[in-house]
């Protein structure tokens, strides 16, 4: 590995600056040139490294390194093809290069292609001394082609490697996951908890799928031996105080909440979690003080909001409802969550006319459900608006075919509006069942047949 401290190599990188502010030039040999051109891309400084890459091959026209380097640098400006084409060119001179299959692979699995990309490094597999990084590689490229099962061998291949590797157990854990093989995942964590029994990160996880498969007990534990092995750990003091609120063990879910806040930052979840648990044991005050509290620290966070709105529903308080609605609607606007508010809230005060405008506003973020469309159609015929149901209902029919609720409506708007023929071909009222013409009936009692 390159160490980027070495004198040599800042004596390198100290001469090539002093160069550039001098516009004089020196002569560095190619290795020079690589240690400089890995230093700026480790650090992020791109156009320096581009202007060494330039003048190393300038100066070794003939460096397979420098050119390696170089089809790296297009790889990050996405330039796939002068990449391939340089790599296609070293491969005439290296065939059995581990870093050209590597970049290769690279190249694919930004274009999409993940069965070339895999291709490419199980030959750089082969070329290579150092199998750990690939298999890591692999298993992403599987995943990321929604080969679960192919992807669960590269990353347990890396955890046996490296216990520690916790990034490639979050991967295992999420492929197992998609498998609903929970079973295997316990039996991977118990695996790495032989090996080391204080590792807090697999009691955590281990925990974590406790408590999904409902095992209660297991998942207090779990979440104990986290503590024990890493008293910091703030994730097990949230995952420990859900199980306890789950238990209906308050007062010692807020004791963890609590822990929590004395160790980082306040954020609206904790804050939001302890609201919950004072409204549970009937501490309103304090549960309020919490939930603004939660909506202060994070006015982007739409949970906390719509906690604080149900709190002020729940105890009648109503117009302190719709104002944090107006409120939280104004910094999150584009919110489907609390649109839905929204619209229940004046549902609930019985201004249907608001509503509607809610629940149009929700279809035109995307919320584009079957639900939703009929919540609409009939507040608007309910109120008579033939005009504005039979508009929506028509395009509800198309983006709905063959949905009888849908083209009852739309029946029965077309009969209002007079649209006599257009009724005919949407439905025959002869064929329908008792249940469907009283569903009709109920939003259109005086058309008589």
């Amino acid at each position: 590995m390159l160490n980027y401290n070495s004198e040599e190599i800042q004596s390198s990188i100290t001469k090539f600056e002093k160069m550039l502010k001098t516009n004089l030039i020196y002569f560095f040999d190619a290795q020079e040139f690589e240690d400089i051109i890995i230093h700026y891309l480790g650090n992020g400084e791109h156009q320096l490294a581009k202007k060494a890459l330039k003048m190393g091959l300038d100066q070794h026209p003939t460096s397979l390194e420098i050119m390696l380097l170089q089809s790296e640098v297009f790889i990050m400006d996405e330039k796939f093809e002068a990449a391939l084409e340089l790599l296609e060119y070293v491969e005439k001179f290296t065939p059995f290069d581990e870093e050209i299959a590597l970049q290769k692979a690279s190249i694919a699995s930004k274009k999409g292609d993940h069965s070339t990309a895999i291709q490419c490094l199980h030959l750089a597999l082969e070329l290579s001394e150092d199998p750990i990084e690939i298999w890591n590689l692999l298993g992403m490229e599987h995943l990321l082609a929604e080969e679960y099962q192919k992807a669960v061998y590269f990353f347990k291949n890396c955890i046996s490697e490296n216990p520690d590797d916790y990034p490639s157990l979050y991967n295992l854990l999420f492929c197992y996951e998609q498998l609903e093989q929970d079973d295997l995942a316990i039996e991977a964590l118990n695996e790495i908890l032989e090996e080391d029994p204080y590792c807090e990160v697999a009691w955590h996880h281990l925990g974590k799928l406790f408590f999904n498969a409902g095992k209660m007990k297991e998942a207090l534990s779990a979440f104990d031996f986290a503590i024990i092995s890493d008293d910091t750990f703030t994730g097990a003091y949230i995952e420990k105080g859900k199980v306890l609120e789950h238990l209906g063990k308050i007062n010692e879910a807020i004791e963890n909440y609590e822990y929590v806040l004395t160790t980082q930052e306040p954020n609206a979840f904790i804050l939001m979690s302890i609201g919950k648990c004072h409204e549970k044991l009937g501490n309103h005050s304090l549960a309020l003080r919490y939930y603004l509290k939660s909506v202060k620290v994070e006015p982007g966070n739409e949970k906390g909001w719509e906690k604080l709105i149900d709190f002020y529903l729940f105890v009648g308080e109503e117009k302190k409802a719709k104002f944090h609605l107006k409120n939280a609607l104004e910094i999150n606007s584009d919110s489907i969550l609390l649109w839905q508010k929204n619209a229940e809230l004046y549902l609930k005060l019985n201004k249907k006319d608001k509503a509607i405008a809610a629940y149009i506003e929700l279809l035109d973020l995307g919320q584009y459900d079957l639900d939703t469309v009929l919540k609409v159609l009939n507040l608007q015929l309910e109120l008579f608006r033939w005009e504005d149901a039979f508009t929506l209902a028509e395009e509800a029919n198309s983006a709905f075919p063959d949905t009888i609720s849908i083209q009852l409506r739309l029946f029965g708007c077309c009969l209002q509006l007079n649209k006599k023929e257009q009724a005919k071909s949407i439905l025959n009222w002869d064929t329908l069942t008792k249940e469907q013409k009283e569903e009709f009936k109920l939003f259109f009692p005086k058309l008589k047949f």
